[in-house]
């Protein structure tokens, strides 16, 4: 049987990207996300382009109660679960501490550190009884170099950050490797969500220069899923060419 990979927040962006990567070279594909009608054009995309075998699991990785039982009650034929991509996540806002929005505080830990606790606990068990399983985070930038107004994006970051160095050290008993991808610039919806659907604001950060794309960090998670099996690549940042870190960078013009 053909492996599977789990996919949280495969609805767009670098979810959507690492699940078209992942059916073209016949993997199976669970996709994961809130937006059903995103998800079911995605599984008929892949499905149609790749023949690619997909299971569509709707549910928000905030809901604890949601994810266990999805995960629960997967098929027995899905359970086997060899890859992990705990991609979900988001920024909301941005703006200084004392003028945050303790809303979208809210929402950004509870997406980028409790979602991907929820689904680790959820999944990492199976990994184990079988003694073998890849798990990746997708972290940002942002959780190796703080910026202006970053404050709780960053924190979040920086918590994926640890806990993927110890999620290493508790996966390293039972032969589960553990990746942590960290991009950098990258035009996908990010900026869109952060500026809550403004845009021409979000348009302009991406301007005088070529992002990441989502194919990009695809292709990364891809190479890195199919090393052989003595080693791990643990932990990666990636930028444009133009990107030193989260904060200098440099445009043309």
């Amino acid at each position: 049987m053909s492996k599977t990979i789990f996919i949280t927040g495969a609805s767009s962006g670098f979810g959507a990207g690492i699940a078209k990567r992942f059916a073209a070279e016949g993997f199976r594909v669970i996709i994961n996300g809130r937006r059903a009608e995103r998800l079911a054009a995605l599984k008929k995309e892949l499905e149609e382009n790749y023949a690619a075998e997909v299971y569509v699991a709707v549910f928000d990785v905030r809901d604890k109660k949601a994810v266990n039982a999805c995960i629960a009650a997967l098929p027995e034929n899905w359970r086997t679960i060899d890859i992990l991509v705990n991609n979900a996540g988001l920024a909301a806002g941005l703006s200084t501490i004392q003028e945050g929005d303790t809303d979208d505080w809210d929402t950004m830990i509870d997406t980028n550190i409790k979602g991907l606790l929820y689904v680790t606990r959820a999944i990492s068990p199976m990994m184990i009884s079988r003694g073998s399983g890849h798990i990746f985070n997708i972290g940002s930038i942002a959780g190796k170099y703080v910026y202006p107004n970053g404050n709780v994006y960053c924190g979040t970051k920086f918590a994926v950050n640890a806990l993927s160095e110890s999620m290493r050290i508790d996966m390293l008993a039972h032969g589960i490797k553990v990746t942590a991808i960290h991009p950098g610039a990258a035009e996908t919806e990010f900026s869109l969500v952060r500026f809550k659907g403004d845009v021409a604001r979000a348009g302009k950060v991406y301007e005088g220069f070529t992002p990441l794309s989502a194919e990009d960090i695809a292709d990364t998670v891809f190479y890195c899923a199919n090393l052989p099996a003595h080693y791990c690549i643990n932990d990666l940042v990636i930028t444009p060419l133009t990107q030193a870190n989260s904060h200098y960078s440099r445009k043309n013009g």
